[in-house]
């Protein structure tokens, strides 16, 4: 849906059902108005007109003595004045400027030797004496009015503007929302992929939208309140565009926080003003995206309520005041979007409003397969583009991360002048996304000596123990910000994480810190983002997953917490717990950091030639891929190393 309309300030063209565009008609109306009058009324009431320089004014005595001095050659008379030529140019008495052109005023009693003293002097004379006309005098009055008219064409206009303003400074009370309309093309259920639960509930409300009195039929309602719930990225705009396309009905999308203004009562207004015009354009969709911006607890304090802006509450008052105001003859349904649902006030969720909730989680594979098809569909892609195992190299990606990754894929084509978008170009593009952009960092030996052993080591740890993620490539070169990457490909979605393989994790993690004290004997600040990961893995499994034996299967995590990779403490959120369990808590973290410290540092002893081969190589090659490694790893150790309980050739075949 590229094209979109605008009620204040998009198409022009486009005007809600009922209006017109009457200002800009009124102002055409009064430039032919002023064209008519200049050119047309104004010679044909004023008739011909005579620039100054070629008429002169007699008095009538003056005219009487040019007569008898046969100097006039014509002359025409009306009912009060004479006019005519000079048989010979006229110049004043004083000196001035000669005349071709008289005119005269006669006497009002008129002059019965006018005519025989005209003809005995052979002046030619004609009289001008034209019968009244209607129609005439008429324009005459509208020509004289046309000031007038101008002044209330003028007035008008400014008065449509002032009520347009009326509901707020600027026009700020209006509804900012765009409309995409049924005749435009638009997005469908085809464009949408990886989310077929979701679209199986949404069907419902298009069938409703095509064919409401198939429900009326039975006294059934549509809920007419629907909230989509997601992870960015997860195609919750896309889905909502999606039954709008599908409906073939007029879809207004808005976000929440063009609702929220500084001056207090806007937002109530624009939620009106919204919903008035969804209300005469119905069958249509309201989407408000991120509607957590203006739909969070009220009366609750702090940076997560809404208790702290009057405006806010006043805003989420007038929407629940709007989704309450729906008749069930009216066929209007009101999609919502939001990440962040816990932060919702429970009214805007009760049922009449938003009663009908929509979850759409990350994909899985078969669903990135899909929407890596949807996303590929407009590249020209060469033969060999696999996209089920590019599919399975992107857990936990969403479908704006898949998106990114095509597009990213046809950039890479693009560069390089190809025709076609190769399997190459896919794999540089994930690494752009997941590793940064290849770097130019000038670094020493030294420097180039301890981020191998660094990456060695992680590599090596990932390898020695059971449940970790297979090693898809080991790099020095610097990508991003990182001056060297180990990066791991799982060989399948992972949805419950055992403690076995979360503790592996934690070991992998410092695997790179435990190889620079083992072969640097000296450690480096290279292990920063490693130690992060690890810490906010290790708070996780004690707070949140019970995976400490020192508290048990107790849960102490806040709701903005997640397990792996998330946004981690939020001072702001209470604790649940007293200090003593605090300080518990820190220390079952610092025991499980340290175990797995040990752990991964006993590993690479063991297998310190192994690791030494691992490093030389990198110094050597830079990059090593998983095949390349685990040859290196068996060639160095004549066959299977000494491992904790695995099976490396199982490893080597996952991949």
């Amino acid at each position: 849906m590229d094209h979109r309309f605008d009620f204040n300030g998009g198409d022009p063209d486009y005007r809600p059902p009922g209006q017109r565009p009457l200002g800009n008609a009124w102002l055409a109306v009064l430039a032919v108005v002023i064209l008519f009058d200049v050119f047309v009324l104004g010679p044909l009431l004023l008739g011909p007109s005579q620039t100054a320089s070629s008429q002169v004014t007699l008095t009538y005595s003056d005219f009487l003595a040019q007569v008898r001095a046969d100097r006039i050659a014509t002359v025409t008379l009306s009912s009060s004045t004479a006019t005519g030529k000079f048989s010979t140019p006229y110049t004043p008495a004083g000196g001035g400027p000669v005349y071709t052109d008289y005119t005269t005023a006669l006497p009002p009693q008129g002059d019965a030797g006018l005519l025989p003293l005209l003809e005995a002097h052979h002046v030619q004379i004609s009289a001008d004496n034209p019968a009244p006309s209607a129609w005439l005098g008429f324009l005459g009055l509208l020509l004289q009015a046309l000031p007038l008219l101008v002044v209330i064409g003028l007035f008008y206009v400014a008065m449509r503007a002032a009520r347009r303003q009326q509901q707020g400074t600027f026009g700020i009370g209006q509804s900012r929302a765009k409309l995409y309309t049924e005749e435009r093309p638009s997005t469908t259920f085809a464009d949408v992929a990886g989310v077929v639960s979701a679209k199986g509930e949404l069907q419902e409300e298009v069938d409703f939208l095509r064919n409401p009195a198939k429900y009326r039929r039975l006294g059934a309602k549509i809920p007419k309140g629907v909230l989509l719930v997601g992870p960015p990225g997860t195609g919750k705009t896309l889905l909502a565009r999606a039954v709008a396309g599908e409906a073939r009905v007029p879809f207004f999308s808005i976000s929440a926080s063009e609702f929220v203004e500084v001056f207090v009562g806007v937002g109530a207004s624009r939620v009106r003003d919204l919903f008035e015009k969804a209300k005469a354009a119905q069958p249509a969709i309201i989407f408000i995206d991120e509607i957590d911006a203006i739909g969070r607890q009220r009366g609750t304090g702090g940076p997560l309520g809404g208790g702290t802006n009057d405006e806010r509450e006043q805003t989420l008052n007038q929407l629940l005041v709007c989704l309450d105001g729906f008749e069930p003859s009216q066929a209007v349904i009101v999609l919502a979007a939001t990440n962040r649902p816990d932060v919702l006030d429970q009214a805007l969720l009760r049922p009449g409003r938003f009663d009908r909730q929509v979850s759409l989680e990350l994909p899985d594979r078969r669903g990135r397969e899909a929407i890596l098809r949807v996303h590929t569909r407009p590249l020209p892609l060469a033969p060999g583009v696999d996209l089920e195992a590019l599919a399975q190299a992107t857990p936990g990606m969403s479908g704006a991360d898949l998106a990114n990754l095509a597009n990213e894929a046809a950039l890479m084509a693009a560069r390089q002048g190809a025709e076609r978008v190769a399997p190459a170009d896919f794999d540089a593009a994930l690494d752009r996304i997941t590793l940064g952009a290849p770097g130019n960092l000038l670094m020493s030996a030294e420097e180039r000596r301890t981020v191998a052993y660094h990456e060695g080591g992680h590599a090596l740890v990932a390898l020695l123990v059971p449940n970790a993620d297979p090693v898809h490539r080991v790099t020095i070169t610097p990508r991003g910000r990182s001056l060297g990457v180990t990066q791991f490909r799982p060989s399948d979605d992972r949805c419950n994480y055992r403690r076995d393989y979360l503790l592996d994790r934690l070991a992998v993690g410092l695997g790179g810190r435990a190889a620079e004290e083992i072969a640097c004997g000296e450690i480096s600040s290279g292990a920063q983002n490693d130690l992060q990961d690890v810490t906010r893995l290790a708070r996780a499994m004690v707070t949140q997953l019970g995976m400490a034996e020192e508290l048990g299967p107790e849960y102490f995590g806040g709701a903005s917490d997640s397990v792996l990779g998330g946004r981690g403490y939020n001072p702001w959120e209470p604790k649940e717990y007293s200090e003593r369990t605090a300080e518990r808590i820190d220390a079952a973290v610092h025991r499980l950091i340290e175990e797995a410290h040990e752990r991964a540092g006993t590993l690479l002893r063991r297998h310190r030639s192994t690791l030494e081969a691992i490093a030389e190589a990198l110094l050597r090659e830079e990059t090593l891929e998983g095949e390349e490694l685990l040859a290196l790893v068996y060639a160095e150790q004549a066959g299977p190393p000494d491992l904790e309980p695995t099976s490396a050739p199982d490893r080597l075949a996952s991949r």
